[in-house]
């Protein structure tokens, strides 16, 4: 029997390629997307396209409830993948913007793998992966909203991992840096809904700056590698005898998770503050 895998945020980018990369290699791929217009189309390119939003808890339960009908009870992976990114500076970041980005990077995520837990108990074994980030290693300016949710999430999977030792259950984490997808033009509606930038002390590096990233229509970053390099460590994390806790992905993840340990932090701070 093939292997099972629910993979959530599969509308585009880095959940896209995953799933697209092991349906190739015989995994049965349930592409969750966060809107049913992206399961309808993805249903369309041959998989089964459960419906999970994060931010909402009745399609969580629902969504996983689907997938466990059309495999008879098991599931052998779950790679949690779905995030956004609510740019800017922390002084201007409403309370509002903080529970909308937690209610999908973390608590949505925690949700989903607190109701497969069981199922990965039952049967026996399992696998747990969890796409954080370089910002879930160091922190970077102007990203602060999106950083605060990796770090949670690397705590709660850190202590996850911990507490599973005594299960057959693999709590691994992925920690891609920069990747082609998406997420900078997804993070503008965040941006333009939460923040204020003409009545920031501010205003004049939010118009030289955060915005000309955000709107101008460039090439890829330095050191961007396609979302096919997550692919190929999510296979290694799910396929890996004895996987590690953590899988780093481009450069700068390699760069910064070795700098954070051996580097003051006055010296990591100046270094990360000149981008």
């Amino acid at each position: 029997m093939r292997k099972s895998i629910l993979i959530t945020g599969c509308s585009s980018g880095i959940g896209h390629d995953a799933a697209f990369g092991l349906q190739r290699r015989g995994w049965r791929v349930f592409a969750s997307c966060r809107r049913e217009e992206d399961c309808e189309r993805l249903r369309a390119e041959g998989f089964e396209s459960p419906r999970i939003d994060y931010a909402d808890a009745e399609t969580i339960r629902s969504g996983l409830a689907r997938v466990l009908e059309a495999t008879g009870g098991t599931l052998d992976a779950l790679y949690n993948n779905g995030a956004f990114a609510s740019p800017g500076a922390v002084e201007d970041l409403p309370r509002g913007a903080l529970q909308a980005i937690f209610e999908t990077n973390v608590f949505g995520v925690h949700d989903l793998t607190q109701q497969v837990i069981p199922v990965m108990r039952a049967q026996g074994h399992g696998r747990i992966v969890n796409c954080s980030s370089v910002l879930g290693l160091v922190a970077v300016p102007w990203r602060g909203a999106y950083v605060a949710s990796k770090f949670a999430l690397e705590g709660l999977t850190d202590t996850l991992r911990l507490e599973m030792r005594d299960t057959p259950i693999k709590v691994i984490l992925l920690e891609p840096g920069p990747v082609t997808s998406r997420i900078r033009q997804n993070a503008i509606p965040h941006f333009e809904r939460w923040i204020d930038w003409e009545s920031s002390p501010r205003a004049a590096q939010y118009r030289s700056g955060l915005r000309k990233r955000l709107y101008a229509e460039r090439g890829p970053d330095r050191f961007e590698l396609p979302p096919s390099a997550v692919t190929e460590k999510l296979w290694q994390a799910l396929e890996d005898p004895s996987p590690r806790a953590r899988y780093f992905v481009t450069a700068p993840t390699h760069v910064f998770g070795t700098l954070r340990r051996i580097l003051p932090t006055a010296l990591l701070d100046w270094l990360l503050a000149k981008g």
